[in-house]
């Protein structure tokens, strides 16, 4: 029998990068979640104010694993 998963979405948003971006939604979900086992981007957004980036921001669906699995 196949593992189960649950799936979680994050959101993450930075000022410098997609990289920072992605780094501060895994750095709020490693404060509350356990287990994460993998996490797919999927989508990514320029907030932007006139001709200026004002913010990055991602989406991610991040994989589960329940405890004792």
């Amino acid at each position: 029998m196949g593992e189960r998963a649950e799936i979680v979405e994050l959101v993450g948003n930075s000022t410098e990068s997609w990289e920072d971006a992605v780094q501060n939604a895994m750095d709020a979900a490693d404060e509350t979640i356990d287990h994460v086992s993998g996490v797919e981007i999927e989508s990514e957004r320029i907030d932007r104010e006139g001709r200026e980036t004002e913010r990055y921001v991602v989406t991610l669906e991040a994989s589960i694993v329940p405890e004792g699995r």
